[in-house]
């Protein structure tokens, strides 16, 4: 557990500096989508801190992956769960999410099909790459054996 700990801050901490960059391009998008023109000094200090918390916990939850006790689903799981919870308390820390069942309904469909999308294409890189080391080192045993 220490281990996991010592990982998860690391993580989080190499990932938390990304926060700030994050929210700079939301307020961009929002000011050319929403015309958005000023950011009053309390907006912009709840979403870099939001932003940062958010990039810190994201970062740090890839350490859930390291557990060899855990079966992959179920990190899966963990992971999804936690940055699901800390997403939607983000927007709606930030004010860009709606209080209601409709806006909870969409952000939750977009959340979990970006997740499953996300997590698809990093599936298939790994299987790629592990089908390709399989190759490479059958081909070296092969040659030794010669």
């Amino acid at each position: 557990m220490k281990r996991f700990v010592l990982d998860f801050l690391r993580r989080g901490a190499m990932a938390a500096g990304i926060g700030p960059v994050v929210l700079a391009v939301i307020y961009l998008i929002l000011q050319q989508s929403a015309g958005m023109e000023t950011v009053t000094v309390s907006q912009a200090c709840i979403g870099i801190f939001s932003l940062t918390a958010l990039a810190f916990v994201a970062g740090g939850m890839n350490a859930i992956y390291q557990l060899e006790r855990l079966p992959l689903m179920m990190a899966v799981l963990i992971h999804g769960c936690i940055l699901y919870i800390c997403y939607l308390v983000t927007y709606l820390l930030n004010d860009w999410l709606e209080v209601g069942i409709i806006p909870l309904i969409v952000f939750s469909l977009i959340f979990v099909v970006g997740y499953i999308v996300i997590w698809a294409i990093i599936y298939s890189i790994i299987k790629r790459s592990t089908a390709n080391l399989n190759r490479i080192l059958q081909q070296k045993q092969q040659e030794a054996e010669e």
